[in-house]
């Protein structure tokens, strides 16, 4: 198994807008890690996170588009963070509405060679209309009080990852069990083995 980068793209915060928050890593005290550091890896996020279907045509996705994704995405990294921590979010509301309110892109089944049927855009991909799908997953979340209810910080000590717990019990500590769950087993075997 390969080991998890500080670097690496994550799509296991069991929601669209939670995925997208979690491009942007580390303990708010510390310096961010930016997983978003070009447009390949918007391209990447984009189809990694089932926005676009795998095999869109992406040359139209540039600095414009990562620029846009980055600031929806610190819009609702504030937003999430606010409303984990118990408070209300305020203003930043307003902008998820309005980020939410454009009509999002149109899917149609396609038959390939094959004959197996497979998702494709109607048109080609648009910058608004896919934040707006990203906006309505959050608008979504935000409303849903038992997914409210689920939402999670990480506990690793360098991760700000905010995901839903959907374990038995809601006793979920780590954002994965595999990159913070082990950063934590090895830390703590660590310490035992130094007082040993």
């Amino acid at each position: 198994m390969a080991v998890a980068s500080a670097y690496d793209l994550r799509f296991d915060s069991g929601r669209l807008c939670l995925d997208l928050v979690a491009t942007v890593g580390g303990r708010l005290s510390e310096a961010p890690v930016e997983r978003l550091d070009g447009v390949e890896r918007l391209r990447a996020w984009l189809v990694g996170a089932g926005l676009v279907p795998r095999g869109t045509a992406l040359d139209i996705v540039d600095g414009s588009w990562l620029a846009r994704f980055r600031a929806a995405r610190d819009l609702l990294h504030r937003i999430v963070h606010t409303e984990v921590e118990g408070r209300a979010a305020g203003a930043d509301l307003e902008r998820v509405n309005a980020l939410a309110a454009t009509a999002p892109p149109a899917v149609r089944a396609v038959r390939t060679a094959d004959g197996t049927l497979v998702r494709r855009l109607a048109a080609g991909p648009d910058c608004g209309a896919l934040l707006a799908q990203v906006a309505r997953d959050a608008v979504e979340l935000l409303t849903d009080p038992v997914a409210r209810g689920q939402l999670r910080q990480c506990e690793g000590e360098t991760c700000s990852l905010v995901y839903l717990d959907t374990s038995r019990g809601r006793r979920r500590r780590w954002c994965s069990s595999e990159v913070c769950g082990n950063r934590e087993r090895v830390a703590r075997h660590r310490r035992r083995v130094t007082r040993a």
